[in-house]
């Protein structure tokens, strides 16, 4: 093949990055493909695309523009869409739908991200299985699963592994719910960013560098509010962070087990927080995300965390070894060598135009009533010069948030 022709696949490809060339589909594959295309182009409302059992090699994107349509194969572990040698993408799977449903089978290996949904309402994700199967590389595709700008988005017991940034992602989305899945190896496990009404639960997340977050980023379509995390394990996230320079989760230190960043309203409650080694749950604002835009801060954007309430949680170990210098020079100076961190991190950021008698308002407090946890609050709008550990200051209560309801659920 001449130079020309490998350029233009690189290029269609996003780059070849230096690994080795793709392999030209055999002549099974390359007829599945080409089926399985046309299935994807011609399909109409109430179409059922079905994928059998095997491991089916694709070499380009499958991308649906038609309502109503259901993908489903028979099984996570059976019904393969291995997308490793991938020219053409660079998504495994792109989704233009409403009243769509994708069901038991895996995408592997695409050059970009997974399965992406885009501007969907009714969408329902289950027992889909998104992995980068060569282990955690910057060089995996971003996110696995990855409904965007939806609305009643449901993702239940499903996997992602190997994530270069987020492993299931739901981003300026109303009405989610995220509910027994498994996250594991990858940057973020499970991400909650700008959406509104979200309910996650009876997820696993492990061996990620963080498990649970849920964050509010600047200059995007909304900012979210009213996330509740419960119920979930998350342990043992302390895998290294391998992002991308400059993607927002590069700042995520590993060990982090549920992270809250300048997010209104959320719930954390009934979890089994577990072995994260920097802190079992970091609530924090914009300003130590070390996240900076280009392009400036939309002057509406609010940094700040508000309204948290934590309570009803198992923490157990964790925060003895957290990632970054500053982290590690806190935690020795205030516990020694051999300590840890209590188990609420909070970077001490505060609005502090709104204190009323030194407190945020009540409906803005972060509440921390769970047993014996105690808050670290870092002062780190003085770069950690006076930390303290406070727990009465915390004890405070907050109305519960409503449980999210899909018509589809």
């Amino acid at each position: 093949m001449g130079k020309v022709a490998i350029a233009l696949l690189c290029a269609l490809a996003a780059g070849c990055g230096g690994g080795t060339a793709p392999q030209a589909l055999s002549a099974d594959d390359a007829a599945y493909q080409q089926k399985l295309q046309e299935q994807f182009l011609d399909a109409k409302p109430g179409s059922v695309i079905e994928i059998p059992a095997g491991r089916h090699a694709l070499d380009r994107v499958l991308t649906l523009r038609a309502n109503g349509v259901t993908i489903r194969g028979v099984g996570a572990d059976k019904s393969i869409l291995s997308f490793k040698n991938e020219i053409s993408g660079p998504e495994g799977m792109l989704v233009y739908a409403s009243d769509f449903t994708i069901e038991h089978l895996a995408i592997e290996d695409s050059k970009g991200d997974g399965l992406k949904v885009n501007d969907g309402e009714n969408i329902t994700i289950r027992d889909v299985r998104v992995e980068w199967t060569g282990g955690p590389k910057t060089t995996n595709g971003a996110y696995g699963i990855y409904p965007v700008k939806s609305k009643n988005v449901l993702i239940e017991d499903s996997a992602s592994i190997g994530a270069s940034d987020a492993g299931i992602y739901v981003g300026q989305s109303q009405n989610v719910i995220v509910r027994r899945n498994r996250a594991e190896k990858n940057v973020a496990g499970i991400e909650i960013e700008n959406t509104i009404n979200a309910d996650v639960y009876e997820n696993t997340a492990t061996g990620n560098t963080g498990g649970i977050l849920v964050f509010n980023m600047p200059n995007l379509a909304q900012p979210g509010q009213s996330t509740r995390v419960f119920n979930n394990k998350s342990f043992d996230n302390n895998l290294a962070n391998f992002a991308a320079k400059g993607a927002a989760v590069a700042s995520v230190p590993a060990g982090s087990g549920v992270v809250v960043n300048s997010n209104p309203k959320v719930e954390i409650f009934d979890n089994d927080i577990a072995g994260n080694r920097t802190a079992n749950l970091i609530i924090s604002s914009y300003f130590s995300t070390n996240y900076y835009n280009t392009r400036g801060v939309d002057p509406k954007y609010d940094p700040y965390p508000r309204a948290i309430f934590v309570y009803g949680n198992r923490f157990k170990g964790g925060g003895d070894s957290p990632d970054g210098l500053e982290l590690k020079t806190l935690k020795t100076a205030m516990f020694g060598i051999n300590g840890h961190f209590p188990d609420v991190l909070w970077d001490g950021y505060v609005d502090t135009k709104s204190l009323v008698n030194g407190l945020p308002p009540p409906a803005e407090r972060i509440c921390v009533q769970n047993g014996d946890a105690e808050v670290l609050n870092a002062d780190g709008p003085n770069k950690y010069k006076n930390p303290k550990v406070e727990k009465t200051s915390f004890q405070c209560e907050l109305p519960k948030l409503a449980a999210v309801e899909l018509p589809h659920s």
